[in-house]
């Protein structure tokens, strides 16, 4: 992350992602999807940690 670079919230994470908020949400909750981290009563994302989870994904399409 870079000096001064802020944390992403979740609608950030949404918009980047092109999916629905309560979709970020159910990933959480099932243990997939990016790393977030909780502060204090909200889930913030760094960006290098969402930009990484998408580059891990497999590039094959069924």
């Amino acid at each position: 992350m870079t000096r001064l670079e802020r944390l992403w919230t979740v609608d950030d994470v949404s918009d980047y992602l092109g999916v629905p908020v309560t979709t970020l949400y159910q990933w959480r909750s099932k243990g997939y999807g990016p790393v977030g981290r909780r502060i204090g009563r909200y889930v913030r994302y760094r960006p290098d940690d969402v930009r990484s989870w998408v580059e891990s994904l497999e590039t094959e399409v069924a």
